[in-house]
This record gives structure tokens, sequence and C-alpha cells, in this order.
């Protein structure tokens, strides 16, 4: 693993990705979807996450977190790990016209690690960057909300809802709990 993107400040601000293995639009379904924010919203209750902006693209999600509690290497690890085996058994029951083909992959892919029994949904590394100013916060938080934007999804960042952007462009209050910065 890479010296450089790695959590070394523990009160620290961090800009993170976590990305789905093969870039697979995995958020296409709500159902999908689910699984992060409620996740997302259990990490926030019980270990300490704090999300200052977030979007869930179809593959990846982009995050700026802090915490309060849990170190966030540990509150990223177990994330990943849950909501990995969660998504995988969410595919297997729900109606999911791609569900052969990305079983198969994730299958594929753990099949090659030592570490994984099943499958592997998630790319390995959350690629941490210390956000030291608020120059560089307000950069990438600017990058997170027009995510969806650059993409086509949407024309305003603040009309996609699976983001942060309403939380900070008007009064409605988003799927998460956020902490303005």
């Amino acid at each position: 693993m890479s010296e450089k993107y790695k959590f070394r400040d523990p009160e620290g601000i961090y800009f993170v990705t976590t990305t789905a293995v093969g870039w697979v639009d995995l958020f296409t379904r709500k159902e999908l979807k689910d699984v992060i924010i409620n996740s997302l919203r259990h990490c926030q209750k019980e270990k300490g996450l704090v999300m200052h902006a977030w979007c869930l693209m179809p593959s990846h999600l982009h995050m700026i977190v802090s915490t309060r509690l849990v170190p966030l290497p540990d509150i990223m690890r177990d994330f990943k790990k849950f909501t990995a085996k969660e998504l995988v058994k969410t595919i297997q029951t729900i109606n999911e016209s791609r569900r052969g083909w990305m079983l198969d992959l994730f299958s594929e892919v753990g099949d090659h690690l030592k570490r994984v029994s099943n499958y592997k949904v998630w790319q390995d590394g959350n690629h941490p960057v210390l956000l030291y100013s608020q120059e560089f916060i307000d950069q990438k938080r600017n990058y997170i909300h027009n995510n969806p934007v650059v993409d086509g999804t949407v024309d305003t960042p603040e009309d996609y809802c699976y983001s942060s952007a309403r939380d900070y462009y008007t009064k409605k209050k988003g799927y998460l709990e956020v902490e303005l910065i």
C-alpha cells in the first residue's frame, strides 16, 4: 500500500474516495444506495463519523470526513467490510438484471486474493487526502458536489439527492447529517 495516502492526523479532516472494483456502476438501484446510506448513518451514530460533505455516484463514494470517536481507518475498514457483504446479499435478493455479471466479477476478483473469502466489492484503499486549509476544503467540496453535474446526471448540484449539496445550497436536509465547514 502507498505510504503517500494514509490517515496520519487523527484529528484531521480528510477527503476520501471508495470505489467499486472495476468501476462497476453498482449504485443504480435504490436498494443498493440505501445500504450505503444506512451504513453511513450507523457509522455516524455508533462510531463518531463526522460527515462534512459527500456524494454517492454510480461507481464510487466521495466524502469529506473527520471523527469524534473511532479512528477513521477503522471506520473505513468496517464500513467497506460490512457494506460489501450487505451489497452482495442485496444484489442476490432484489430484481437486478446485472446480478450474475456483477457477482461473477466480484467473485473473480476475490478469488485472486487470500484475504477475501467470497466476493470483493470495493477496490483497496480510500485515497485519504488531509485537507489542511479552507481553500483546499472548498476545492474538494465543490468537486464532490459538482460530480453529478459533470456526469450529466443533474443540472445543478442541489438537484442530486445522494449528496450533501442540498445541505450547503438549500434549506433542505439531505439523507445524512452533515456538519458544514
